[in-house]
């Protein structure tokens, strides 16, 4: 695990982090597995840190991304008597957001998903943080998606598995491209769906082709020419009035900006 190559990154699925993972965890019935597994998420009773001291007990492969963290919880003694969690830590406290949700395999659901963010100081007057975390719980036995609530599912308490990272305000890094590139490529996909909308208007491309060439432009037929303009040298674009800025252009960069506010 020392020696990755450049680039490579611990970045799992939520099907792989409960189906392989989280799941093995539980079942604790192969040690290579388990030693491996703890070497990558480790063991850590999360309640115990503020989330800023976590990156450093990591495991090896996420304790050097910049952006998330992995962990297996054990269950809390208030857990095992029946009650709830305690998530209070010495700087703060994490509080759930949002409604649990389902996490998938094969269209059949497999865990829980609970996201919470963390508080400094004390409730009610806590001040919310970029610090935040998805909580990880499978399902015990099997589950329909499609007829189960998460309130009816009974959960597997021995562990949790939880992703902890901080919410930025800009691109993630693994997603950062300079501004040349990004609107570039998206250029290139603004004209690929635009030729394929085109080739799905017109299923017969043999006959907008013939149509549309300067040859047979003087046919008499043109209704084809006012839906597509005939195009001239390599070209695949529309022709615009000289000075004129494609709409969409500004769009990408307001898209852009807007990531980055």
């Amino acid at each position: 695990m020392e020696d990755l190559a450049p680039g490579i990154r611990f970045y799992p699925t939520e099907e792989e982090l409960v189906s392989f993972y989280l799941h093995h965890k539980l079942e604790g019935n192969r040690e290579d597995l388990n030693r491996v597994m703890g070497r990558v998420i480790p063991v850590l009773d999360l309640y115990e840190y503020s989330p800023w001291d976590l990156p450093q007990y990591a495991g090896d492969l996420s304790g050097r991304d910049p952006e998330q963290w992995f962990f297996f919880i054990p269950r809390q003694e208030s857990e095992a008597r029946g009650g709830r969690p305690n998530r209070l830590t010495a700087a703060g406290y994490w509080k759930a957001t949002g409604s649990p949700g389902h996490v998938y395999s094969n269209n059949r659901s497999i865990g829980v998903k609970r996201t919470m963010v963390f508080y400094k100081g004390r409730a009610p007057n806590g001040r919310k943080t970029d610090w935040k975390m998805n909580e990880y719980k499978a399902i015990q036995g099997e589950s329909s998606s499609s007829s189960s609530t998460v309130a009816s599912l009974t959960l597997r308490q021995e562990f949790s598995l939880c992703q902890v990272y901080k919410k930025s305000k800009c691109l993630r890094s693994f997603d950062r491209r300079p501004i040349g590139v990004e609107i570039g490529q998206r250029r290139a996909q603004k004209s690929q769906s635009d030729r394929r909308a085109r080739a799905s208007t017109h299923p017969n491309p043999e006959m907008v082709e013939t149509r549309s060439s300067p040859e047979s432009s003087s046919s008499g037929d043109h209704g084809y020419h006012a839906a597509i303009p005939p195009q001239t040298g390599e070209s695949s674009s529309i022709p615009m009035p000289i000075g004129s800025q494609p709409s969409w252009e500004w769009d990408l960069l307001d898209w852009y900006y807007g990531e980055q506010n």
